[in-house]
């Protein structure tokens, strides 16, 4: 057999038992179902339609929420790589990540402790996100944000970026291009990934200290 690929038609929360996609062709009870790094298996009560039963978090990997439009490969458990008879696999500790997508001005809500968070910034018009302080607990977890470039969007930290206060506690987002930051929590402050200023022309790029 081969691979298939579709995409979600609407986001997975965390506890979601189903996903809905695009194309369910080829999809069938038994199948395994990849989507960003969490495999998840077609139930067995699944015969036909875009709305597939899942068992979630199979082969070890982290169960997890996913955006819509996120691509789905599905296949047979023989499609996919495995190790050889009579290998030892050690596998790397996988720290749990959460992925979230947010259309409208709202409060972020938190990852638990232990586990990352990815937001994805998709909404057309203007979002205000506002950011509470981590909590004690949180130390080491990072926090992506990824701006989709339709609209100047606005990251508000509560009590400011490294507890620095009202000065430092909005990030505006240019609006013509997507773009990214990391932040990681630390002593109840969120701290932001520092890297070399860019700054060259449109066809290069220079990273520099300044």
């Amino acid at each position: 057999m081969a691979f298939a690929e579709t995409t979600l038609s609407s986001a997975v929360a965390l506890t979601d038992k189903s996903i809905v996609v695009a194309s369910a062709t080829s999809v069938a009870a038994g199948r395994l179902v990849l989507i960003d790094q969490e495999m998840m298996q077609v139930a067995q009560d699944y015969s036909s339609g875009t709305t597939v039963n899942v068992l979630r978090g199979r082969e070890g990997s982290v169960q997890s929420a996913h955006v819509v439009t996120a691509r789905v490969v599905h296949g047979l458990a023989s499609d996919f790589d495995a190790p050889a008879a009579q290998t030892s696999v050690t596998y790397p500790l996988v720290r749990a990540r959460q992925v979230v997508s947010i259309t409208a001005t709202s409060t972020l809500a938190l990852p638990v402790a232990g586990e990352d968070l990815m937001v994805i910034l998709n909404g057309t018009a203007a979002i205000t996100l506002t950011i509470p302080v981590p909590t004690t607990d949180m130390d080491g977890c990072e926090l992506s944000l990824v701006a989709n470039g339709a609209a100047a969007h606005v990251l508000t930290f509560t009590g400011g970026l490294s507890g620095a206060g009202s000065g430092y506690d909005a990030i505006t987002i240019n609006a013509t291009a997507p773009a990214a930051f990391k932040f990681v929590a630390c002593n109840d402050l969120w701290l932001v990934y520092c890297a070399p200023p860019m700054g060259g022309t449109v066809t290069n790029i220079i990273g520099s200290i300044a």
